[in-house]
C-alpha cells in the first residue's frame, strides 16, 4: 500500500479559527485500527503508522476513542487515570508522536473525554469509598438505603439493572448509570468540576485540537433522588430494565449547561479548539440544542437519530434538518450514520446483496448534509456489521442482552488492511475480536486501485465537499412532496445552490433532472433522464 504521494496533505480550509465548521472527522477506535506490536490489540503507534491512509481520505480531523488508563471493563469508557495512556495502547510519548504526525499531515486531533463517571479503580473513587468523612467523600453519588434496605431510588442503569450498588465500606449505595464498575461522579460538586477542568487544561496544553464529550446529559442527577416514572405499556422496544422508565431524574439536570459554559470558557482561552458532545436518550433532540446554544456553550453535538434508526427515510432527514435551523439561538450539528456504539448503517439499512450500492449512496448523502460529518473507521470501505459468535463477545451490553440485541462488538472488529494476510493484516496475533470473513474482500489493499471501490468513492466525495464550500456551511432545505423514498434537498442559495437527490430504495424510481441543472457528481446513476436506479445519488448545479 503506497500512500507516499498523499502523506503530506496540507489543510486547505483556511479556517483555523473555525476549522471544525463543516469539517469531516474520522473516528478511530484504537483497539481495532492497527496493531503494531503483535498482541492482538490496536495501539497508538499503530494509528501513527496508518495516518497516511487517513490523510489520503481528505478528512480534516481524527477523533480517538479512549486510550486512557483503564481496567477495560467498558473498553476505556471506564477511566482510572484521565491523564495516562493505558499500557496496551502505548505511552504519553507515543501519543505525542501520533499528534505530531497528524499535525504534519494537516489533521486535527480530537480525544474522547468521559466526565459523567470514572472507573471504580480511579484513585478518586478509592478514596471516596474509604469513609464518609474523607476529602473526596462527596465526589461521587452516595446515598443511604431505604428503611427496608432497598436502593435509594428506582433508577435503572443502561447495561445491567438497578443504578445502585451497595458498598459495605461506606454502608451506603453508590450510583452508576452504566456498569457497577463505572461509579457516577457528583459533578454538582465544585471540586469535581475543578478537577475535570484541570484535565481539559492538561490535554489542551499538550496540543490536542478538540474533545468529544461522552454522555453529556448523564453528567448530573437530581439530588433529591426522585423516582423516574414508568413508560406507559406498549411504547417502544424493551430489552433492558432501563427501557421501562422515562429518565427524567437520573440524568439531564438543569445545572449541566452552566458547567458546559465553564468548559467552553476554558476552551476559548486556547486558539482554535473544538468541543462536540454525544447526547442520547429520549430528550436528546431538545438537550442537544440547549447544550450547544450560542455563544457560550459547546460548539456542536450529535445524537442517535440516525444511529438507532431502523431505516433511512426522507422524513428522517427532514426531521434532522428541522432540529437545527440556521438561526442565532441554535448551535451547529454533527452527523454520523455509524459509530462504535451502534450496528453499522449498511447492515441496518440495506440487504446484503445491495451493500455496495447502498454504502456508496450513504457516503454521498452523509457528505452532502449541513453540519459536521463524523465518518467511522471502515465506513469508507463499506464494511457490514461483523458477525461475532457468542463465545467471542467482549461488549458487556451485548453479553447481558444476547441474543435480543446485536450489541456493539460487530461494529468494533479490526480494520482489514490486506486481503490475503492473516487477520486482514490488522495483527500478527489473534485479534481481540475476530475479523469477519466478508471483510477480507473489502480490505484497503483490495480497494486501493479500483476506481469504483467504495474507498475511492469516499476519497472523491470528501474532495467534492471540500471543493464546494456550500456543502460544508451552506443552507439546507429539503423539498417537500413526491415519492417518500426519493430525498431531494438544496444546499445554498441562488447561483451557488446545489441540488442533491437520493433514491433511498432498493428499486428504481421515476425522476427527471429539472431543466437548468447539470450533474457534477453521482453514484449508481446511469442517466438522470432515465430515472433513478436503486440507491442512486447525485449532486447537480445550475448551468
Amino acid at each position: 500500500m503506497d500512500l507516499t504521494a498523499q502523506s503530506e496533505r496540507v489543510s486547505t480550509t483556511g479556517r483555523d479559527g473555525e476549522w471544525w465548521r463543516g469539517a469531516v472527522i474520522y473516528q478511530i477506535y484504537p483497539r481495532s485500527f492497527f496493531d503494531s506490536n503483535g498482541d492482538g490489540i490496536g495501539d497508538l503507534p499503530g494509528i501513527t503508522a496508518r495516518l497516511d491512509y487517513v490523510a489520503s481520505l481528505g478528512v480534516d480531523a481524527i477523533w480517538l476513542s479512549p486510550f486512557f488508563t483503564s481496567p477495560m471493563r467498558d473498553f476505556g469508557y471506564d477511566v482510572s487515570d484521565y491523564r495516562g495512556v493505558d499500557p496496551i495502547f502505548g505511552t504519553l510519548e507515543d501519543f505525542d508522536a501520533l499528534m505530531d504526525r497528524a499535525h504534519a499531515l494537516g489533521l486535527k486531533v480530537l480525544i474522547d473525554q468521559v466526565y459523567a463517571h470514572t472507573s471504580d479503580e480511579h484513585a478518586w473513587f478509592l478514596e471516596s469509598r474509604s469513609s464518609r468523612s474523607n476529602a473526596k467523600a462527596d465526589w461521587y453519588v452516595w446515598a443511604d438505603a431505604k428503611p427496608d434496605g432497598s436502593p435509594p431510588s428506582n433508577w435503572q442503569s443502561v447495561f445491567t439493572g438497578p443504578a445502585w450498588t451497595w458498598d459495605a465500606r461506606r454502608g451506603q449505595y453508590y450510583m452508576h448509570n452504566f456498569l457497577p464498575s463505572q461509579p457516577q461522579l457528583n459533578v454538582h460538586n465544585g471540586e469535581v468540576q475543578e478537577a475535570l477542568l484541570d484535565t481539559v487544561r492538561f490535554w489542551f496544553d499538550r496540543g490536542v485540537d478538540g474533545m468529544r464529550l461522552d454522555a453529556v446529559n448523564f453528567m448530573m442527577h437530581d439530588p433529591a433522588l426522585t423516582d423516574n416514572p414508568p413508560v406507559r405499556d406498549g411504547v417502544g422496544r424493551r430489552t433492558r430494565p432501563f427501557d421501562f422508565q422515562h429518565h427524567y431524574y437520573n440524568q439531564s439536570h438543569a445545572d449541566i449547561p452552566a458547567f458546559l459554559e465553564r468548559i467552553r470558557a476554558l476552551t476559548d482561552s486556547y486558539e482554535g479548539r473544538f468541543l462536540v458532545a454525544e447526547v442520547g436518550g429520549e430528550q436528546a433532540q431538545d438537550e442537544m440544542k440547549v447544550y450547544t446554544r450560542p455563544p457560550a456553550r459547546l460548539h456542536s453535538a450529535y445524537g442517535f437519530l440516525y444511529l438507532y434508526a431502523e431505516a433511512l427515510r426522507a422524513d428522517l432527514v427532514r426531521e434532522a434538518v428541522a432540529l437545527w435551523p440556521d438561526d442565532e439561538r441554535t448551535g451547529w450539528p454533527s452527523w454520523t450514520f455509524s459509530n462504535h456504539d451502534a450496528p453499522r448503517a449498511v447492515s441496518r439499512w440495506a440487504d446484503e446483496e445491495m451493500r455496495k450500492p447502498f454504502a456508496d449512496m450513504a457516503l454521498l448523502l452523509l457528505l452532502a448534509m449541513r453540519g459536521n460529518v463524523i465518518l467511522y473507521q471502515g465506513e469508507e470501505l463499506g464494511l457490514p456489521q461483523a458477525v461475532v459468535p457468542f463465545e467471542r463477545l467482549q461488549d458487556p451490553e451485548a453479553i447481558a442482552n444476547w441474543p435480543q440485541t446485536l450489541g456493539r462488538d460487530g461494529a468494533r472488529t479490526p480494520i482489514p488492511w490486506k486481503r490475503s494476510a492473516a487477520h486482514g493484516g490488522f495483527s500478527a496475533a489473534e485479534p481481540w475480536l475476530p475479523v469477519d470473513a466478508r471483510h477480507f474482500d473489502l480490505a484497503v489493499d483490495a480497494q486501493e486501485n479500483d476506481p469504483e471501490s467504495t474507498l475511492n468513492h469516499a476519497r472523491r466525495l470528501v474532495r467534492l465537499r471540500e471543493a464546494h464550500p456550500v456543502l460544508r456551511t451552506g443552507d439546507m432545505a429539503v423539498r417537500e412532496g413526491g415519492d417518500p423514498e426519493v430525498l431531494v434537498f438544496e444546499r445554498g442559495r441562488g447561483d451557488e445552490a446545489l441540488l442533491c437527490v437520493f433514491n433511498l430504495a432498493p428499486e428504481a424510481k421515476a425522476w427527471t433532472l429539472p431543466a437548468g441543472w447539470r450533474v457534477i457528481d453521482q453514484v449508481n446513476l446511469t442517466g438522470a433522464d432515465k430515472g433513478l436506479p436503486p440507491y442512486a445519488g447525485l449532486i447537480a448545479k445550475r448551468g
